[in-house]
């Protein structure tokens, strides 16, 4: 039987829906909407908050909720609003996040609409503007992406949260931005360095990835409660391991994805030379069957030069020849397990441990 069908056999029936998404989204909308404005900036405004309501899974606040939840937190009263309040902090993170991350990897698109680089550009040659669209484009996006991680820093602290759960949430905040940069850098580092070892693309996932996306927040909303270490060390686990099952996840639909589904072109991973944990497998699995025009090929898409649909195909049908695909499948089934039965053993209430065991399989089931 496979893993995933393991998380049903382990949650017969859905746990019963909670509010949290509509609120959340409520007080996200909220948050833009009394944003002190800057008249002369006000695009810049503007791209921050359409990306922000543009969509996206909203998976880091909903981890965090059931990081509160687990650890205690009540639903509702002034307390649990908010609590919901300070999350919103968690989706600007990833605003910025993202914003400097197309920048970096020259991504043309995301949410289904122009990258911000690729906005402010096409406005600067649309108003015939002096100098480089690119260069403007990119710095004006560096300055989406920090309004973003600022805003992000004010949505925590004016949530109106307690002080000494404020206190309490404010190391495993400082560390998950902390982790995000290192991670971006790593990732930077391993492409410049030509490092192709499974051991650092896997070190990326965990910190510009899994850190930020499900531990930290998970770590986030328990510390808001008060938890107990051995509670946290338990979420902390299970988040870190699902964290990077959600990455590798990321890097098959990077590969394979529907872009009807994922708004994004296929192989765009492969076009913008990420060294994935896919491709790390790939390539040692081709060098080692001796398959080196195979590995060549593969090498070759990570050389920094333009990739071809041509070569996205070729790359595409080497990675599943020479089981890669499979590994990483393999890799994901092993960490959720790994992860799940970190859960297992949190002194959770049952309604908790349902909803953290579907956000488990939500992250890596998911096909966009």
């Amino acid at each position: 039987m496979s893993l995933l069908a393991d998380v049903d056999t382990h949650t017969p029936t859905p746990p019963a829906p909670d509010s949290f998404a509509a609120r959340f989204a409520g007080e996200l909308d909220d948050f833009f909407r009394t944003r002190p404005q800057v008249d002369a900036a006000r695009e810049l405004v503007e791209e921050v908050r359409a990306l922000a309501l543009a969509g996206g899974k909203r998976i880091r606040p909903a981890f965090a909720w059931w990081g509160w939840r687990a650890a205690g937190g009540e639903v509702r009263g002034d307390r649990a609003e908010a609590v919901v309040r300070a999350l919103v902090a968690l989706e600007l993170l990833q605003c910025c996040a993202l914003v400097h991350d197309d920048v970096m990897d020259r991504s043309a698109t995301r949410r289904g609409r122009p990258a911000v680089h690729e906005a402010f550009a096409a406005r600067h040659r649309r108003s015939r503007w002096t100098g480089s669209a690119r260069r403007y484009g990119d710095s004006t996006a560096i300055l989406a992406g920090d309004l973003a991680l600022a805003w992000a820093d004010d949505a925590l602290v004016t949530a109106g949260l307690p002080a000494d759960a404020l206190q309490r949430a404010w190391g495993p905040w400082q560390r998950m931005r902390t982790e995000m940069m290192a991670g971006q850098y790593l990732d930077l580092r391993a492409a410049a360095g030509r490092d192709l070892s499974l051991e650092a693309a896997l070190r990326v996932a965990a910190l510009k990835t899994a850190a930020y996306t499900v531990e930290r927040p998970l770590h986030l909303g328990a510390a808001l409660a008060g938890a107990p270490a051995d509670l946290i060390e338990c979420l902390r686990v299970f988040g870190r391991d699902i964290g990077v099952a959600f990455q590798l996840r990321d890097d098959l639909i990077g590969m394979f994805g529907d872009p009807a589904v994922t708004g994004k072109p296929i192989g765009e991973d492969l076009r913008e030379g990420k060294r994935t944990p896919l491709m790390a497998i790939a390539i040692a699995r081709a060098t080692a069957a001796g398959d080196h025009a195979g590995a060549r090929t593969l090498l070759r898409c990570l050389s920094g030069r333009p990739v071809t649909d041509r070569a996205v195909t070729a790359a595409r049908a080497l990675l599943i020849d020479h089981g890669a695909v499979e590994a990483v499948e393999e890799h994901i089934e092993a960490l959720t397990a790994r992860g799940l039965a970190a859960l297992d053993r949190a002194a959770v209430d049952d309604v908790a441990r349902a909803h953290l065991r579907q956000l488990a399989a939500k992250a890596v089931r998911r096909r966009d």
